[in-house]
């Protein structure tokens, strides 16, 4: 149930060997999970006598970060510990054993929703809808309470089969008023989900949540992510730069709604982006209204087969969105996070290189109101004149040379003739 780490009931331990078969008071039953830092088990709670699913962080794995890491492990703990909503997974504790720090939260009979879109075919309308409306209340709730996850992914979002979807996983959680274990410049999160302003290395705020759900709902509703580049680079230059082809457009099932919707989720510029997920909720939830009065039963929609060979293909950002994401500061202190930003000046407007003809050059110097190009002819009558008035010092001395060497030639002269 953390990053990077499957869900679902694993197998169960036997001669567990160098692994806990206890931590606390929680009975390792099975392994849920693994990852580069540690394991995920299904346990009982003795105490309480109820299942429970154990993270656990193996620090002695970086001898030299281990306070950095316990720390961080702790602070995960602290901001989902803090929240009680049915779309957050809730946390029942958190100790140390040795050198392996764990947390006991709540086990969840589901799956990982990465499980669900990894096939490469869309979910229905209907599904997909009510998943993104969850999770955008669930998100809400911690926004409101100052908790920034940072890190929405699929992997990080469980689906029951009769209950709600779940959150999990605050472990690069930002919370106001704590110390900064987080920095801005770093990349935190999971490349294929981050915002424009997370690339660029800003300090994520809430909004960042909100594009990455929007990047969650697209892949859901079309079987594909919107930004899918052939490497890491390749992939974070197409989140800054290109706008992904509405969801209608790929698959027909998609409401025009949602396409407004997804594509305000996905602004690059934040000032229009929706400004908090409560917001993204109620119109999710209207969507989900709309869509079930027009088919009647919302559960008949079937979404068409998305063929693997036409994913959609992104298109470049308008070059002032662009701007305006670029434009964002990289270098921030937290306390600047606090100061509203100015708005990015205008890019500046010029010739494109694809106008060839005079005429089209012309019709487009006088839309931009830049200057077009001058013939020699017009260059050298726009050369200015001098302003006409009385004469200056030097005008009177060349006069008076020119006479000088007149008169002089006028004696010369006259000598000749005698």
């Amino acid at each position: 149930m953390g990053a990077g780490l499957p869900g679902g009931e694993g197998r169960a331990l036997e001669g567990a060997g160098m692994e806990p078969a206890q931590l606390g008071r929680y009975v390792i039953q099975s392994e849920l999970g693994r990852g580069a830092m540690g394991v995920v088990y299904k346990a009982l709670d003795s105490v309480l006598e109820r299942p429970v699913a154990v993270k656990t962080v193996n620090i002695s794995l970086e001898r030299e970060h281990a306070d950095k890491y316990e720390e961080r492990f702790y602070q995960e703990a602290r901001a989902a510990g803090g929240l009680n909503h049915p779309n957050i997974v809730t946390i029942h504790d958190v100790g140390k054993a040795g050198d392996v720090v764990f947390m006991a939260m709540e086990y969840i009979e589901g799956v990982e929703l990465r499980t669900l879109i990894g096939e490469g075919r869309p979910l229905r309308v209907a599904q997909a809808l009510s998943i993104a409306a969850q999770v955008a209340e669930g998100l809400a709730y911690a926004h409101q309470r100052g908790v920034v996850h940072r890190d929405i992914k699929p992997a990080n979002i469980m689906v029951v089969a009769n209950g709600p979807v779940k959150i999990t996983d605050f472990g690069i959680a930002r919370m106001r008023g704590t110390g900064d274990l987080t920095q801005t410049g770093m990349l935190l999160g999971s490349p294929k989900y981050m915002s424009p302003e997370q690339v660029i290395g800003k300090r994520a705020d809430q909004r960042s949540d909100i594009f990455s759900l929007g990047v969650i709902l697209y892949e859901m509703l079309c079987g594909a992510a919107p930004f899918n580049g052939e490497n890491v680079t390749a992939l974070m230059y197409q989140i800054v730069n290109f706008v992904p082809p509405a969801p209608s457009s790929v698959n027909d099932a998609v409401p025009q709604l949602a396409d407004y919707i997804i594509a305000k989720m996905l602004a690059k510029p934040l000032e229009e982006r929706y400004p908090d997920a409560a917001e993204v909720a109620r119109d999710l939830r209207d969507c989900e209204r709309q869509l079930a009065g027009s088919t009647g039963d919302p559960q008949s929609t079937r979404p068409p087969a998305v063929p693997a060979t036409t994913p959609p293909q992104p298109k470049l950002v308008d070059s002032t969105h662009k701007t305006a994401v670029l434009g964002q500061a990289v270098a921030r202190t937290r306390e600047a996070d606090r100061v509203a930003e100015e708005a990015a000046p205008a890019p500046a407007r010029g010739l494109a290189a694809s106008f060839d003809s005079a005429e089209a050059t012309q019709r487009l110097a006088s839309l931009t109101g830049v200057a077009a190009p001058q013939t020699a002819t017009q260059a050298i009558k726009s050369i200015p004149r001098p302003p006409s008035g009385r004469w200056r010092r030097r005008d009177w001395l060349i006069v008076a040379g020119a006479a000088v060497c007149g008169l002089v030639a006028v004696h010369a002269i006259l000598r000749r003739g005698r």
